[in-house]
């Protein structure tokens, strides 16, 4: 019968007769309209999909039946709808996994599906066409997780990947939404995001993001997903394919990365080869504000400056394009204040094997604060009156400044290069060019007078052209540094000069110097107005000989002389003196020239001159002589010996050094003095590994060693250096006195030594007697007093034991330590102490793990010492603890033996000494445990006389962990 909606074109009388036949018709029989809706299904569609027809009617056909949904259903469908004709399909089901047989036929509103279960054919083929199709058999043993969609996001079919992953049944999903299953349905952003891929995916595009998905309670899994839609003929999308792949290990492993980055004091950001950023570290998403999700893909560029989008896209392109580095300036937007800030970005490419880019790294560094100093440098240069501009070594134009541009209407583009000819005079430019040339040549200082057109007018005018060539210290050439001053004006001037003292005059104003003119004797007729305005004064104060009132009282007597003595002899006339200044009464340094004018007979008609200022010239020379100076009293010390060296020659040194080592400046001078030669043999290696480290890192560690002084006596000394910043084959060295302090630490060993010698005896005539005096006791029954006796014993080893340790000490210090070597079973002998330890420390357990299967070269009591003295350390320093650990291991050519402790631990600064002599590990928050800091020296002497080491891995609380690692001999 028709459960709910009528179906169209029947008439009430046909009806009856119509839901007679159709319930009568073998197999189950579906009714869906265009929307694939149920709207009618027989009572043999509830024998197959186990619903009544009543709950089927109304609802989707893919939700309501998941026994018969599968891919080729889906596509049959599809195909029936498009082509309006009828279809047939044979298909395993996926969830019951028996053959189903379809015959599809169109109708007015929708389209019938009449069901039939089958035997399995002789072969499994499906009649509609398998195009794109992928057969579930051959993915189910994929590791990616595999499902089929329609363009709606149904679940068609899926792998056993998804469904082992959550615990689900196949039934439970197929005809569901995907994005209302378990993966996705806790969290409401994945969900979301699934959604929007969907429906990319069902326009066409394939689409390809990483997610995090939630199976199953208490598990959590990144993978990386793509769907990909599939076309029939018509490019119609036919279904969707979706492929997950788990990338939670690597997504670990990134998160750790990525805190390490986070560290990192600059912007730090990775991209995937097509351009997709796809992490940014937290100093950069705090800088920004942005989120994480915001930063991502190509929500960086919003950061970007609008002035600076274009051209970072286009550099960029041309870097992923080329596969070189990336590297330029940029500003980004504080996401906060909304200030840009200047930043250089670096990025280099990571290839793999094959050469293939896989990732970009990439870092954003704050040069805000150098951006700006260039700026302000700049400005200042834009605002001195004078067109500016620097030009590269081999003379070609790197910069020009504002009013440089300005004037000739030209672009910093226009300008470099060559491009800067273009501005000159025709007929000076053949000059102007080889006078250029010769001076960038020559490295000579170049000047000119040249006529340059005004860009604007097109009019020429005259500028004195003055560059000079920087160099650095080794005197190679830098930059030149040029001034285009205009003179215009003064050559218009001197054409008039005969006939019109205004038009000088009017020159003499508009030179940045002071101006003055005086008659043949002297006396001073006329001052530019700069001089006026700096001292303050009127022309009744300056005229005649009233100016010298303005010198500097040291410098008015040699002023003048020099003067006299220029008007007397009629030459040029050039001198530096101090000239005070009108407002606030300091003096300036100024240079001051003058030249004599003659007329036809040689007698001197005027005197004209300038005043220069230099203060800051004369401030610089003052600086550098200060500098001279301080560093010639360092090395006129006789507290510091300090030389210079280049290569493995001394070419310099002060006389503290000399005097120290017994040479000579004469033998200085004769390259006598090779450090190489002058160290003792012994300490040879540690010199040179101290030099390697000068070369890679400019400066040493301050080491011990001994000079063998010229009269072949040995120095100690400790020894620092830096390399010198300008000579990088040279370096100074700073050498300290050693020998009182070596001294003193001989004589504290022979104390040691002679006083451990001195106690070995009594000790053992104590011993003996306690251990007959514990025979006599047993003997005369008088056990009462045996605890008091073992204490005496105990105290009396523990004596005895400090006291070897003690002369173990001197022993190795003397290099008189000695070794008897013969095979020594190493499993049996560290079983052996670990037992012994194990009787006289009973507050721990002694856990010995593993093996070594092998016998080495050895001294067995001293190895015995070894690991007797770690084991004993483990207990000691471990009160909280109940268990040690001793863990045996062996590779082809050593074998290591590790002892663990959980106990106090040995805080990061201490563990470089702690194999020092006497020295002994306390924290701030530590209970004192008695000790005198000799057994850690004797066991890494003992471990280095047997060719082996010994490390530490250990933090303050979380205990330690001694590795001692010996040459193995192998059992034959």
């Amino acid at each position: 019968m028709l459960k709910t909606r009528q179906i169209k074109r029947l008439t009430p009388e046909s009806h009856e007769t119509l839901l007679t036949i159709l319930e009568a018709l073998p197999g189950a029989l579906f009714v869906l309209d265009d929307a694939s809706t149920i709207i009618y299904a027989n009572a043999s569609a509830q024998a197959l999909t186990g619903v009544a027809p009543e709950t089927l009617v109304g609802n989707s056909f893919w939700r309501c039946a998941p026994q018969l949904v599968s891919t080729a259903l889906y596509q049959a469908i599809q195909k029936t709808k498009q082509t309006r004709a009828l279809t047939e399909v044979q298909y395993v089901s996926p969830v019951t996994g028996s053959w189903l047989h379809v015959h599809l036929s169109p109708t007015a509103g929708g389209l019938t599906l009449q069901f039939h279960e089958m035997e399995a054919p002789a072969h499994r083929q499906e009649i509609v066409h398998q195009r794109g199709s992928l057969s579930m058999d051959v993915l189910k043993n994929m590791r990616a997780g595999i499902a089929f969609l329609t363009p709606d996001g149904i679940v068609l079919d899926l792998n056993e990947v998804l469904l082992d992953d959550a615990h689900i049944r196949r039934e439970e999903v197929v005809g569901n939404p995907l994005v209302e299953g378990p993966w996705c349905s806790s969290s409401p952003a994945s969900q979301a995001q699934l959604r929007a891929a969907i429906a990319r995916a069902s326009m066409g595009e394939t689409v390809r993001f990483e997610t995090l998905v939630h199976p199953r309670e208490g598990m959590e899994l990144s993978l990386d997903v793509a769907i990909t839609p599939h076309s029939d003929a018509e490019h119609h999308i036919e279904y969707l394919v979706l492929a997950g792949v788990d990338i939670t290990t690597r997504k670990r492993a990134e998160a750790e990365l990525h805190a390490l980055i986070d560290a990192i004091p600059q912007q730090v950001w990775t991209m995937r080869p097509d351009g997709y950023i796809d992490y940014s570290n937290q100093r950069w998403l705090d800088y920004t504000g942005l989120s994480t999700e915001q930063a991502q893909g190509d929500g960086w560029i919003q950061c970007l400056h609008p002035d600076d989008q274009q051209r970072i896209g286009d550099a960029w392109q041309m870097s992923r394009e080329t596969g070189t580095p990336f590297e330029t300036e940029q500003r980004l937007r504080h996401g906060t204040t909304g200030a840009y800030h200047w930043f250089l970005a670096r990025a280099m490419p990571m290839r793999d094997k094959t050469g293939q880019i896989i990732k970009w790294f990439g870092t954003c560094t704050d040069i805000h604060d150098k951006k700006q100093a260039e700026d302000e440098i700049r400005v200042l240069v834009d605002a001195i009156p004078h067109l500016v501009w620097i030009k590269r070594p081999d003379g070609s134009a790197e910069y020009a400044n504002q009013r440089w541009r300005d004037y000739t209407n030209m672009t910093a583009e226009q300008a470099q290069g060559d491009g800067w000819l273009h501005a000159i005079h025709p007929d000076d430019q053949q000059r102007v060019l080889e006078g250029w040339q010769r001076s960038v040549q020559t490295g000579m200082p170049y000047e000119a007078e040249l006529r340059m057109r005004h860009g604007t007018t097109g009019e020429y005018r005259w500028f004195l052209v003055r560059a000079m060539l920087h160099k650095d210290a080794q005197g190679t050439p830098l930059k030149w540094f040029g001034t285009c001053t205009d003179i215009d004006d003064r050559k218009r001037v001197e054409h008039q000069l005969k006939e019109s003292w205004e038009n000088w005059r009017v020159l003499a104003e508009t030179v940045p110097q002071f101006v003055w003119t005086t008659q043949p004797d002297g006396s001073v007729e006329y001052w530019s107005q700069r001089w006026y305005d700096y001292t303050g004064s009127s022309p009744e104060q300056a005229l005649g000989q009233r100016w010298n009132q303005f010198l500097h009282p040291d410098d008015d007597e040699s002023t003048l002389t020099i003067w006299r003595h220029a008007l007397e002899a009629g030459e040029s006339y050039e001198i530096e003196y101090r000239l005070k200044e009108g407002q606030t009464g300091e003096y300036r340094w100024f240079l001051t020239r003058g030249m004599p004018v003659r007329d036809e007979t040689g007698q001197i008609l005027k005197w004209f001159g300038t005043c220069t200022d230099i203060e800051d010239q004369k401030r610089i020379e003052t600086a550098l002589r200060q500098s001279q100076e301080r560093a010639s009293i360092l090395m006129n010390s006789n507290i510091i010996g300090i030389n210079v060296i280049e290569g493995e020659q001394i070419v310099d040194a002060n006389d503290a050094f000399l005097h120290m080592t017994g040479y000579t400046r004469e033998d200085l001078r004769a390259r006598h003095m090779n450090w190489l030669h002058m160290t003792a043999p012994e300490y040879l290696d540690r010199t040179c590994e101290a030099h390697q480290e000068l070369a890679a890192q400019q400066s040493l560690t301050p080491y011990e060693k001994e000079y063998v002084c010229k009269d072949g006596s040995r120095l100690p000394v400790l020894v620092g250096g830096v390399a010198l910043e300008h000579h990088p084959r040279q370096a100074i060295s700073y050498v300290l006195d050693n020998s009182a302090r070596k001294e003193l630490e001989q004589r504290k060993d022979a104390f040691i030594s002679m006083a451990s010698h001195e106690l070995r005896n009594p000790l053992a005539a104590l011993k003996l007697q306690a251990t007959l005096l514990h025979r006599q006791l047993a003997r005369q029954g008088l056990e009462a007093s045996a605890p008091a006796l073992s204490r005496m014993q105990t105290q009396i080893n523990t004596v005895t034991r400090l006291v070897e340790e003690l002369l173990d000490v001197s022993k190795i210090q003397a290099g008189r330590l000695e070794y008897i070597r013969e095979a020594v079973n190493l499993d049996a002998l560290l079983r052996e102490v670990a037992d012994t330890m194990q009787q006289i420390k009973t507050t721990h357990t002694v856990v010995v793990r593993g093996a070594t299967f092998c016998s080495l070269v050895g001294d067995k009591d001293r190895l015995g010492q070894v690991f007797t003295n770690l084991l004993s350390n483990a207990i000691k320093y471990s009160p909280d603890a109940r268990t040690v650990e001793m863990e045996l291991s062996a590779t082809e050519d050593a074998v290591t033996v590790r002892v663990r402790d959980h106990g106090l631990g040995i805080p990061q600064e201490q563990r470089d000494k702690i194999f020092e002599r006497f020295y002994r590990a306390v924290g701030p928050r530590q209970p004192t445990i008695p000790g005198l800091g000799m057994g850690l020296y004797i066991v890494a002497e003992i471990v280095k006389g047997h060719g082996g080491t010994i490390t530490v891995d250990s933090a303050a609380g979380k205990g330690s962990t001694f590795t001692v690692t010996l040459p193995k001999r192998r059992d034959t």
